[in-house]
C-alpha cells in the first residue's frame, strides 16, 4: 500500500530528515507534496530530486521565482498560507507531516484533519494553541494523529505496553540545554551564541533557544496533555543530559516503560511514517559494546521558570496556550534581534499571560485573536522595556 506524504516545512531540519527517511524507505513511500516558508532555492532542489505532484511557498512574493526554477516540470505550485492549506488537503496526500515552526502551521494542520488525513505532528504549537479544536476534530473525522517529537513518540510507543486506563503518569525527559549547570546570573546574561550552543541536538534557532529557556518542555507538557488525554499533574519533567531515554510511561503497578535510542530525529519520523509497522531504520543505533551511564535529575523551577508557567497554562486551558506560545515567539524574536536579554524572555511571557483574560471555550477566531493580542502585548512590553532603560515593567490593557 502506497504512502504519499506531504511535508510542510520540507526545507527545515525536520523536513530534511523526513526526506532522508523517505529516501531510505523507498517504495511505497513518496514525497508527494513539499512546502516551505521562504527557502525557495532549497525547495526547488528538493522538487527536482523527489518530483512531487505539488509544492507550496508561504511567502507569496517568492512564488514567481519558484515557478521559474521549476519551469517545464509537471508540478502544481501553491502560494501563501491558503496554498499551504490547499496542499494539505489534496486528494493524493495520505500523510501530512507538519514541521512548520510556530503557530503558522495551525490552519494547514486543521485542514489535514478535516480532510481525514493522517497528521504526523512535529509542530507542537498546533496543539498548544488549538488542541481544544484539533483533538475533537480528529476524533470526529477519524483522522489519526501521530507524534513526531522524540518525547511524544517515546510516550506513544511506551503506552503500547499496557492499557490506557492503567497509565499513572508520563515522564518527559529534557536534556537541560546549554544552561543545565549555569547560574541564574549566567542564564540571564547569556548571549545568542551561548543559547544556540545545544549540547546534544542540532536544530533551528527558534527551537534551540526554546530548549535553552526550557520553553520547549513547557510546550511539550501542554502538547502531551492534549495528545494523551492527561491532566497536567500526570506529566512530570526530568533532566536527562544524555538524551538517550526520550520519555517514559509509568503504570499504576509501578512499572516504567521507556523508549531509548541515540538522539536522531529520523527514528521518530520513520515510526510515524511506517506506523503501525516498523522497518529497518536509517537512524543512529545504540552501541552496547560501550559502557553507558544514564542520569536523571529534577528540574530547577527557579532557574527555568518557563516550567512553572507550563503547568499554570495547562491547568487554565482555553486561550492561555495561544497566549503563551505567541508571547514566547515574540520574545524569542526580540532576543535574536538584540532587543532584550536572554533572561527576559520568560518575564515577557509571564507578564503577557498575567494581562490576559481567559476564554475557556474558544473558537478558532478566538484563538487567532488571542495570538494576535499576545504578540502585540509582548511587543509593547519590549518597547516599554527599551524606553525604561532595560526594566520590564508597566501595564497594558487586558484582553
Amino acid at each position: 500500500m502506497s504512502k504519499r506524504v506531504a511535508i510542510l516545512g520540507s526545507t527545515g531540519s525536520i523536513g530534511c530528515s523526513t526526506l532522508d527517511v523517505i529516501r531510505h524507505l523507498g517504495t511505497p513511500y513518496r514525497a508527494i507534496a513539499l512546502a516551505a516558508n521562504r527557502n525557495v532555492e532549497k525547495l526547488a532542489q528538493q522538487a527536482k530530486e523527489f518530483e512531487p505532484a505539488a509544492v507550496a511557498i508561504v511567502d507569496e512574493s517568492l512564488a514567481e521565482d519558484l515557478r521559474r526554477r521549476l519551469e517545464g516540470r509537471d508540478v502544481k505550485i501553491y502560494a501563501g498560507v491558503g496554498g499551504l492549506v490547499e496542499l494539505a488537503r489534496r486528494d493524493d496526500v495520505d500523510i501530512v507531516l507538519s514541521a512548520v515552526v510556530g503557530a503558522a502551521g495551525l490552519p494547514a494542520a486543521l485542514a489535514a484533519v478535516k480532510a481525514g488525513k493522517t497528521l504526523a505532528l512535529a509542530n507542537k504549537e498546533s496543539l498548544v494553541v488549538a488542541g481544544s479544536l484539533l483533538i475533537p476534530e480528529a476524533r470526529k473525522r477519524g483522522s489519526l494523529l501521530l507524534p513526531v517529537d522524540s518525547e511524544h513518540s517515546a510516550i506513544f510507543q511506551a503506552m503500547r505496553c499496557g492499557r490506557r486506563q492503567d497509565v499513572r503518569r508520563v515522564i518527559l525527559t529534557a536534556s537541560g540545554g546549554p544552561f543545565r549547570e549555569a547560574s541564574a546570573a549566567q542564564i540571564h546574561n547569556a548571549t545568542l551564541d551561548d543559547a544556540l550552543n545545544h549540547p546534544t541536538w542540532r536544530m533551528g534557532n527558534k527551537i534551540t533557544i526554546d530548549s535553552a529557556t526550557m520553553f520547549n518542555k513547557a510546550l511539550e507538557l501542554i502538547e502531551a496533555c492534549w495528545l494523551f488525554d492527561l491532566r497536567p499533574d500526570q506529566v512530570r519533567i526530568v533532566i536527562h543530559p544524555e538524551s538517550i531515554v526520550h520519555s517514559m510511561v509509568e503504570f499504576v503497578d509501578g512499572s516504567v516503560m521507556a523508549q531509548l535510542c541515540p538522539p536522531d530525529m529520523r527514528t521518530p519520523i520513520q515510526y510515524a511514517l511506517t506506523y503501525p509497522e516498523r522497518a529497518e531504520g536509517c537512524g543512529r543505533r545504540m552501541n552496547w559494546d560501550e559502557s553507558l551511564a544514564l542520569r536523571f535529575e529534577p528540574p530547577d523551577f527557579e532557574r527555568f521558570p518557563a516550567l512553572k508557567l507550563a503547568y499554570r497554562v495547562a491547568e487554565a486551558g482555553g486561550t492561555m496556550g495561544a497566549v503563551l506560545n505567541a508571547a514566547n515567539e515574540a520574545a524569542v524574536a526580540a532576543f535574536i534581534g538584540g532587543k532584550i536579554r536572554f533572561g527576559e524572555i520568560c518575564r515577557i511571557v509571564e507578564l503577557t499571560i498575567s494581562r490576559h483574560r481567559l476564554q475557556a471555550r474558544a473558537t478558532l477566531d478566538d484563538l487567532l485573536e488571542a495570538d494576535r493580542w499576545a504578540r502585540a502585548t509582548a511587543a509593547e512590553l519590549i518597547a516599554k522595556k527599551a524606553a525604561a532603560g532595560g526594566v520590564i515593567s508597566g501595564s497594558t490593557a487586558s484582553r
